[in-house]
């Protein structure tokens, strides 16, 4: 069994892929402490199940800092005060600086809703509808300077379907994040992720 690690979650709503996070490191036991779930909203709705799952939660508020290498010194030393071993980008939704991504380089995550690296940036539901894509999805990648690019741990596709709309699209979108997410992040507390060129290896049965 791996030794035990620490996760850092991030929000800045709901947190609904931080709760398929920490429901799947429950049920299936894995050797993690979800040491904090961290957000730069104090009225995120993911704070208040972080919070009832007896996991330490706190409040950066990005408005309270006046540009956004301010914010993300103080959200680092925030995140750091857990020793975090991976920091997870679960619907947070700021731009970070790149002194902050080297920081954590090769031990942050992110989950995006397109295939990467299609659309990348927001509205990527209508852009996939407006291309007339046959498949969309997901895709989680180690988070780089470059925004939603990165090497890719894992995806997952849907097909886009006649009258899909970009709420209906987004909601079978969002069913596979909740899968691909916390396998990959399962992979990588049992040390079964290299980067190399580039590229992630996956280690053992995928």
């Amino acid at each position: 069994m791996p030794a035990m690690k620490n996760l850092v979650i991030l929000i800045s709503g709901r947190g609904s892929n931080m709760q398929a996070i920490v429901e799947a490191a429950q049920s299936e036991k894995w050797p993690v402490n979800i040491a904090a779930v961290i957000s730069n909203r104090a009225d995120a709705a993911g704070l208040e199940y972080a919070a009832a799952k007896g996991i330490p939660t706190a409040v950066v508020v990005s408005k309270n800092y006046p540009d956004r290498a301010e914010f993300d010194a103080a959200l680092q030393a925030e995140i750091d005060r857990y020793a975090p071993n991976l920091v997870v980008l679960a619907g947070f939704m700021r731009i970070l600086t790149a002194p902050f991504v080297e920081h954590y380089a090769g031990r942050m995550m992110n989950i995006h809703p397109s295939l990467l690296p299609s659309f990348p940036g927001l509205a990527t539901h209508q852009q996939a509808l407006s291309f007339g894509v046959k498949v969309h999805g997901a895709t989680v990648h180690f988070v780089t300077a470059d925004l939603d690019h990165g090497p890719i741990v894992a995806q997952a596709a849907v097909p886009v379907l006649a009258g899909d709309t970009e709420h209906s699209l987004s909601e079978r979108v969002l069913q596979q994040e909740h899968i691909i997410y916390p396998r990959a992040v399962r992979w990588f507390l049992e040390g079964r992720l290299t980067i190399v060129e580039g590229r992630v290896e996956v280690a053992g049965e995928v």
